[in-house]
């Protein structure tokens, strides 16, 4: 093969090799922190990071009592018809992130 040739054919894979690495880099950046995702659910009411005017404050509460009112909210025994709609739609594994994160934010 003619040296150019050979040129060309390795800066091609080299490029493609970077490209994927960059759409590889760029799907775990967008994954992020777990909850983090499932709390943007919650900002209409809670305001970003959980620290809304006018409903509970989220952010900053420990995550066992956040995880507890969403249990409540899911088993239906605390009667809020908007929470326990939201809370239905996570597994025990999601609610836990969910309540993980929003205990970090402050």
């Amino acid at each position: 093969m003619p040296p150019l040739r050979m040129l060309l054919r390795a800066a091609v894979i080299g490029g493609l090799a970077g490209t994927l690495s960059l759409f590889n880099g760029a799907a775990q950046a967008q994954v992020g922190t777990p909850g983090r995702l499932l709390a943007s659910n919650c900002f209409q009411c809670h305001g970003t990071n959980g620290k809304g005017p006018g409903f509970d404050r989220l952010a900053g509460q420990s995550a066992n009592s956040i995880y507890s009112d969403l249990k409540e909210f899911q088993s239906g025994e605390e009667s809020n018809g908007i929470m326990a709609r939201h809370a239905l739609g996570y597994t025990d594994a999601q609610l836990r992130e969910l309540a993980n994160w929003l205990a970090t934010q402050r």
